[in-house]
């Protein structure tokens, strides 16, 4: 059970509220490099924490984010020319470099020196595994730009979905970490089978178990936590057990069991509070993790099809997210094509934010518990003083990783030799840390 301003510390990140505020410790994905590929090309709109901010790259290719409203009288950007180096706005002509340096005051005279009084809101900026990164906090004491564990070095293959979801970041995330769901709405997708452990198809994901109510264990840790969904086996579960570890890295992403060709995670960015920018990656060996676009069809989520030119689901409740029941009365379990189009369907029916107050929780949801009680314990200590979650000497271990396995149950999972699958390289994250941007 969580209280009704537990549940609100949880899932408001807008304005000053506390959980953004612990958010802005840490670099923000902000949008997809490819929404900003070539120099001087369009500006997109980005929202994140409920920020309004406007992202483009300039004549030089480097990237730049700023405030979406104009430092003069607060129009959009978004219209702004981007040409020469820099982003200028259509209703006077000022314009701003990736710092946000106004170079250009068109509108008044060259000797006011008011160029020189102007500083647009702009943010620190990294590129890294796809991802535009951001540094939305504190500018006087910007960290080095660690690179995520699914992108751990610039070799590594990472392929990704975006969607933007109508709900809040947290009933995503919960679904993410809520392993016992994936063997009832995923059936038809993640499909049991007699094999050595999980395995990838171009249609499926092959499973070897039909064990439907997993025993769960959780280990706390500084990042986040870890926990393992253990399921009866179909071969020796006499002896074995399947073994889904899965770890929450805070304060939004998750890193899922792997197939035996690639590795799997997902990003739970908070747009506002009741829409999420929701990242859902494979990465791994180029020669076995899937080409975007490859990625894309296989969930159901490419751009023009699945999706519109902003990433917004075509799916929705109002349209029953395509539901086929023909198809279900054949033997599908949901009707629904692509199982993050199932989430999003579970997601979206909760609400724009879930009341948490009603739930009626199992031994199956003790990952969905431990998330809950530890951000929000989170949210208390940094109003405290204390560096966020997943900060500093507390941020994740390079040797951590998600894994699965079928194993011996004299082993404990805990101490399980895991590793990436077929990751091009095993060095460790953050080696190279001389691109951290400075304001």
């Amino acid at each position: 059970m969580i209280t009704r301003e537990d549940n609100e510390l949880l899932c408001r990140v807008e304005n000053d509220a506390p959980m953004g505020r612990l958010m802005r410790q840490h670099w923000m994905p902000i949008c997809l490099t490819e929404e900003v590929a070539e120099p001087d090309c369009d500006p997109v709109a980005a929202q994140v924490l409920g920020d309004k901010l406007v992202v483009f790259r300039d004549s030089e290719g480097q990237v730049g984010v700023m405030d979406e409203a104009c430092p003069h009288r607060g129009v959009s950007l978004l219209y702004g020319r981007n040409e020469e180096g820099g982003l200028r706005c259509l209703y006077h002509g000022w314009k701003m470099d990736v710092r946000g340096k106004v170079t250009e005051m068109v509108s008044e005279p060259a000797s006011s020196g008011f160029m020189d009084k102007v500083q647009h809101r702009a943010y620190p900026v990294k590129e890294w595994g796809g991802v535009v990164w951001a540094w939305l906090g504190a500018l006087d004491a910007v960290p080095e730009f660690v690179p995520p564990r699914w992108a751990p070095t610039a070799d590594v293959r990472v392929s990704l979905v975006k969607v933007l979801v109508p709900a809040n970041w947290a009933q995503i995330l919960e679904g993410a970490i809520d392993s016992a769901h994936s063997s009832s709405l995923h059936s038809s997708d993640m499909v049991p089978a007699r094999v050595q452990g999980a395995e990838a198809t171009a249609s499926n994901w092959l499973r070897p178990s039909t064990d439907k109510a997993p025993r769960m264990q959780m280990q706390r840790a500084g990042y986040g936590f870890r926990y393992a969904a253990i399921r009866r086996p179909l071969m020796n579960a006499q002896t074995h057990e399947y073994v889904r570890s899965t770890v929450f890295v805070a304060p939004w992403t998750v890193l899922i069991p792997p197939n035996n060709l690639y590795n799997v995670a997902n990003m739970n960015v908070p747009a506002d509070d009741t829409h999420t920018n929701f990242y859902f990656i494979a990465w791994g060996d180029p020669a076995q993790t899937p080409e975007t676009e490859t990625w894309r069809k296989f969930l159901g989520q490419t751009v023009g099809v699945d999706l519109d030119e902003r990433y917004r689901p075509k799916r929705n409740h109002e349209n029953r997210f395509w539901q086929n029941r023909q198809a279900m009365k054949a033997g599908n379990f949901t009707g629904i094509t692509g199982f993050p189009n199932q989430d999003i369907a579970m997601w979206v029916t909760m609400g724009p934010i879930a009341d948490r107050t009603k739930d009626r929780l199992g031994a199956s949801d003790m990952a969905v518990v431990e998330f809950r009680k530890q951000m929000v314990e989170a949210v208390h200590a940094v109003a405290q003083g204390a560096p966020a979650i997943g900060t500093g000497e507390h941020a994740i271990p390079a040797e951590v990783c998600a894994f699965q396995s079928v194993i011996p149950k004299t082993q404990d999972w805990r101490e399980f030799a895991a590793a990436p699958v077929n990751a091009s390289s095993q060095a460790q994250a953050g080696t190279d840390n001389n691109y951290a941007v400075k304001a």
